[in-house]
């Protein structure tokens, strides 16, 4: 072997590990700005570079809100403006750490065998009582198409 994959081998030893995710497994980023230095170097610039951060984020998370009546992905906007907020506000990184780790035990929780047979079984008794309501409703009153209806 040379030199040069031998030291590879050692910074690969020494990096901490991972996981599934590609994360270390040390908590994660530190919480806190993640503005560019020299925006926080001056005070005033560091205020109006978070004013304006939260400007864009709240207008991107209202437009998600608006998505949530209005045809749109309306969830994914809105953590779509809580990323954007995150970038510069700690309680918006907490937030969306809570969300990433309630997101993660929900998909492990699906993915359990037990759950996703639960999971089947009431879809087929649901499917299976909306067909018999909707049996009973055309047996009562029947079908009328549109253009038979009489006035």
């Amino acid at each position: 072997m040379n030199a040069e994959s031998d030291e590879r081998n050692r910074v690969a030893e020494q990096a901490p590990p991972t996981s599934a995710t590609g994360e270390s497994d040390r908590e994660e980023r530190e919480l806190g700005s993640r503005a560019p230095g020299f925006i926080k170097a001056s005070k005033a610039l560091h205020l109006s570079w978070q004013v304006g951060v939260f400007v864009v984020g709240l207008g991107v998370v209202v437009a998600g809100v608006l998505m949530l009546v209005l045809p749109g992905p309306g969830w994914l906007v809105i953590f779509a403006g809580m990323a954007i907020w995150a970038t510069e506000f700690v309680w918006a990184q907490l937030v969306l750490r809570w969300t990433k780790r309630k997101v993660t035990e929900a998909a492990q929780r699906a993915l359990d065998p037990k759950v996703r047979r639960r999971n089947i079984i009431l879809t087929t008794v649901g499917l299976v009582i909306m067909a018999v309501l909707v049996g009973v409703y055309v047996w009562k009153f029947g079908i009328t198409m549109p253009w038979k209806i009489s006035e």
